[in-house]
């Protein structure tokens, strides 16, 4: 087995804060899309602030989400559980 509790939908948390860091990067670019829509939002530091502290706790779900969905399926018991979640929490670091 390899998780499934959750179907896997932690992976949407990820996917979520890439595209959030993606527009952390873009927002101040002039450069155009294919439909001719500026890249860049232009957002203040202090949103990009906000935004990159809703990043770290989507990675931070994304991880006990993960985590919790081997336990819950049997794939980890109780001491890999804690094991694994405090190596991979540190890894965001």
């Amino acid at each position: 087995m390899s998780g499934g509790f959750f179907n896997h939908l932690q992976y949407n948390l990820d996917q979520i804060s890439a595209d959030i860091e993606d527009e952390i990067y873009y927002n101040d670019s002039e450069e155009v899309n294919e439909y001719y829509d500026k890249k860049g939002n232009g957002f203040s530091e202090d949103t990009i602030q906000e935004m990159k502290l809703a990043v770290w706790y989507l990675k931070q779900a994304m991880v006990y989400t993960h985590r919790l969905d081997y336990l819950l399926s049997g794939d980890d018991g109780e001491e890999t559980f804690h094991e694994r979640l405090k190596k991979d929490l540190e890894k965001l670091k």
